[in-house]
């Protein structure tokens, strides 16, 4: 930003550095403007004027999309879905938290109330917790199993990259470590994928079919070990 007083530019950090981003219809948002966050979310860094500098830690990217047939949406390019470790459909609200709006609560008051449950440190803490959850051989087999599967389908114009690879075990870790184990079996892999390939997997021309529905067929090509 110029700085009248100075008659020169200073930094002025920028709502990206932050902890939690919330990128609300981020295919509203300008090609540009996301692949701006290529960088953010794959190094957790911001380059500038020839000056890294590194965003708070931890760094964690919630994104919201507006169907891709609406008016005034710019579908995100392959390489930015595969920054983000998972997609969920949240649907409809249930109804008592639809009665809530119905009836005028505003959800933006409940912000104000909201409470912290975990401190960064400790948050840091799980992750490395998280990542020193065991995979065995077995289970690493299992996952390139299902990476391959995903390439040799003709449903899809690409397959797993080694990056959604990865995402697929990140993932598995996590939903091992949250049911309380410290290793990963065939169940917490199914269980999450889904979420993360959703995204990933680009049907062929001609091809439609819900997520769940693919990741059910090609849980169907691999036996479980």
């Amino acid at each position: 930003m110029f700085d009248r007083e100075t008659g020169g530019f200073r930094f002025h950090a920028g709502p990206i550095f932050a902890q939690v981003i919330l990128a609300d219809e981020i295919n509203r948002a300008s090609p540009k403007a996301q692949s701006a966050l290529l960088e953010a979310m794959e190094e957790g860094q911001v380059s500038i004027e020839g000056e890294t500098r590194p965003l708070p830690r931890p760094f964690f990217v919630i994104a919201t999309q507006n169907p891709t047939d609406q008016v005034g949406v710019f579908p995100l390019p392959e390489s930015q879905l595969d920054r983000f470790l998972m997609r969920l459909s949240l649907g409809y609200p249930n109804a008592a938290a639809e009665r809530d709006l119905l009836a005028g609560q505003d959800r933006r008051d409940l912000v104000a109330g909201l409470a912290p449950v975990l401190s960064p440190a400790r948050f840091a803490a799980m992750q490395e917790e998280v990542r020193a959850v065991r995979v065995a051989d077995a289970l690493l087999d299992y996952l390139q199993a299902i990476i391959e599967a995903s390439r040799r389908n003709a449903s899809f114009a690409a397959g797993l990259s080694p990056r959604g690879g990865l995402a697929l075990k990140h993932a598995g870790q996590a939903w091992a470590y949250l049911a309380g184990r410290d290793f990963v079996q065939p169940e917490d892999i199914q269980a999450v994928l889904p979420g993360i390939v959703g995204h990933r997997l680009r049907p062929a021309p001609g091809i439609t079919g819900a997520d769940d529905f693919w990741a059910a067929r090609i849980l169907l090509q691999v036996p479980i070990p």
